[in-house]
């Protein structure tokens, strides 16, 4: 088995809280108030800003073309999401200029960007590919029930094959560059606990 689908089934339990939490529940039956869901977008294109920039690091960290073909994609799959994010920003009119980040996106855009700057990919990639894995898981599972109109476009986004695909490349980047152990696992694991405290804060 892969080490990216290792480092997943190690971390279901965290999967799983993040799924059952109020604000994930919302985002499928349409019940998150409004208010939530535009301080949510606010943040997450601030936190998405920060995710780019580190794929940023890693590409220039990268020594092979397959690579550098890679984290471009996946720059570039950021990139799509923020125009996500300005729709709906033009949509409910939330202002994406000068966002002032909470402690959970604070946490963790630190802890993404401190990976980064070490240089090591295996260790960075392992703080990253948790977010991929668990949109993509997300929006698959969340489509596969009835959703409500209101959220709608961000289940499809997510549930997307597009997005599966990227969140593929980047596994498929963790099985080439990181080696399991301590660093690794506790990365892969951290990420996860600061994808439960960033919806949680924003609930």
């Amino acid at each position: 088995m892969s080490l990216a689908r290792t480092l997943w089934q190690a971390n279901a339990d965290w999967a799983q809280k993040i799924l059952a939490h109020p604000f994930v529940r919302g985002l499928g039956d349409g019940s998150l108030p409004v208010a939530a869901f535009k301080g949510y977008v606010a943040q997450d294109a601030y936190f998405l800003e920060a995710f780019a920039r580190a794929y940023a690091f890693c590409l220039a960290n990268s020594t092979s073309r397959d690579d550098l073909y890679g984290f471009s994609e996946l720059i570039a799959g950021v990139l799509e999401e923020l125009k996500l994010h300005k729709a709906y920003a033009e949509r409910w009119k939330v202002e994406l200029t000068g966002v002032t980040p909470v402690g959970a996106t604070q946490s963790y855009v630190g802890f993404l960007l401190t990976n980064a700057r070490h240089g090591n990919l295996g260790d960075t990639i392992a703080a990253m590919a948790p977010c991929m894995r668990l949109y993509a898981w997300l929006g698959q599972t969340l489509a596969a029930a009835k959703v409500a109109p209101l959220y709608g476009e961000w289940v499809k986004t997510y549930a997307d094959p597009g997005f599966e695909a990227l969140a593929v490349r980047l596994e498929a980047l963790l099985d080439r560059h990181a080696t399991d152990g301590p660093a690794v696992r506790a990365n892969y694991r951290r990420a996860m606990e600061l994808e439960y405290g960033f919806f949680d804060a924003n609930c």
